[in-house]
């Protein structure tokens, strides 16, 4: 059977489908924390700019715009950018959020102090490009912040579960790429200087194995979207597989499930 490599631009098309399905909006709960994380660890100066890429339901960016930053985000799926709207208007918080394309940022060279993004430009089609963006668009000393999850934690094996069952389109590059640090500085290369990159976990809870299985099978578009492509069979057996992955990776002891995913916090300046 002949394998034929979908472009950069077609694979683009189709992950531009899987996070505008589901509920991504649920599921971006999770990663509330990660926003603080990130703010914290770049020491936000208040009134200093900050552009949040793949911005999703605009955590990073209402932690900044909370900071006294001027702040624009943006994300390729309008459904989620209209969702951030609504949140920053809930606590009037003036942020601009723009449609936009984190591999082609419509930005001047050297608009923004701080670059931002939690777990969204990880998942670009185009990674070099998308890196190259990065440093574009923030200014020579200015500060670039990721948080992006770990090939080696809970989300990594859950990529690798969803990929055994469906695998990505040929030629798409695998996301935790950017959750090491050689892959980053494969990215960044001398466009950056003092690289640093920190891992440490996050905690979530659910009600239990199967809980979280099901919520994910229902509102994170690369499970639903993987389910899609099975049969009634495989679906089933994803499922299986991923209250297996909840129930191995489990800290509690009470029938709930507690764990721990680990992602890398990464600092970059802009030589």
């Amino acid at each position: 059977m002949t394998t034929t490599t979908m472009t950069l631009e077609e694979i683009k098309q189709r992950q531009q489908q899987t996070w505008s399905s589901g509920t991504y909006g649920k599921v971006a709960w999770l990663t509330v924390p990660l926003a603080e994380v990130l703010c914290e660890a770049l020491d936000l100066r208040p009134g200093a700019t900050v552009l949040d890429v793949a911005t999703g339901t605009g955590h990073v960016a209402l932690a900044a715009a909370r900071r006294f930053c001027e702040v624009t985000a943006i994300d390729y799926v309008p459904t989620l950018v209209g969702e951030a709207r609504e949140r920053a208007a809930a606590e009037r918080l003036p942020v601009e959020f723009r449609d936009a394309d984190a591999e082609d940022l419509p930005f001047p060279d050297g608009s923004f102090d701080y670059v931002t993004s939690a777990v969204g430009v990880m998942f670009t089609a185009d990674h070099e490009r998308a890196a190259r963006e990065l440093v574009r668009v923030c200014r020579p000393g200015g500060r670039i912040g990721m948080v992006n999850w770990t090939p080696t934690g809970f989300i990594g094996d859950l990529l690798s579960v969803v990929g055994r069952h469906a695998p990505p389109p040929p030629g798409a590059p695998p996301p935790v790429r950017w959750g090491s640090e050689d892959g980053l500085r494969e990215l960044f290369g001398s466009s950056v200087s003092d690289l640093t990159c920190t891992v440490a976990t996050v905690t979530q809870r659910f009600p239990s194995p199967e809980h979280f299985a099901d919520f994910f099978l229902t509102n994170y578009g690369p499970t639903l979207k993987a389910a899609e492509r099975l049969p009634a069979e495989g679906r089933h057996a994803l499922r299986d597989d991923l209250v297996a992955l909840a129930s191995g990776a489990n800290h509690a002891t009470d029938g709930t499930v507690r764990g721990e995913w680990e992602y890398l916090l990464v600092l970059a300046t802009k030589a």
